[in-house]
């Protein structure tokens, strides 16, 4: 059984509230849990106590025992100090132009630069 501890939405529409559990990774995202192991208030401030509320002992004990945080709860418990932080993967470069383009955009600024300064000092 691969153990994971997730997020479980709870609240009304558009006034989200999650529950931070461990569940077996098969589970559904808002079914069944094994325990709560704490809360998230995301329409909370930033700075409000209750905004995130973790149950330290009982989360330690899990983790130690091989169960594994989802991404935003790896963030939680990183800022928390309970697991060391996650090294983001590189983004793809599939959004960045081709080569031609990007090669015309570098002699475009290059002519931009020469122009900015043949302007100063032809005043």
């Amino acid at each position: 059984m691969s153990l994971k501890i997730r997020l479980s939405r709870g609240g009304a529409k558009k006034r989200p509230f999650y529950k931070i559990v461990l569940a077996d990774s098969r589970s559904p995202r808002d079914g069944k849990f094994i325990e709560k192991l704490g809360t998230y208030n995301p329409m909370l401030p930033h700075d409000h106590e209750q905004r995130l509320v973790l149950k330290e002992e009982r989360i330690k004990h899990w983790l130690s025992v091989g169960a594994q945080p989802t991404d935003r709860v790896a963030k939680f418990f990183a800022t928390a100090g309970y697991i060391a932080a996650r090294v983001q993967p590189e983004q793809s470069k599939k959004p960045q132009p081709k080569a031609k383009a990007q090669e015309r955009l570098k002699e475009q600024q290059k002519a931009a630069e020469a122009a900015a300064a043949e302007a100063p000092a032809g005043e």
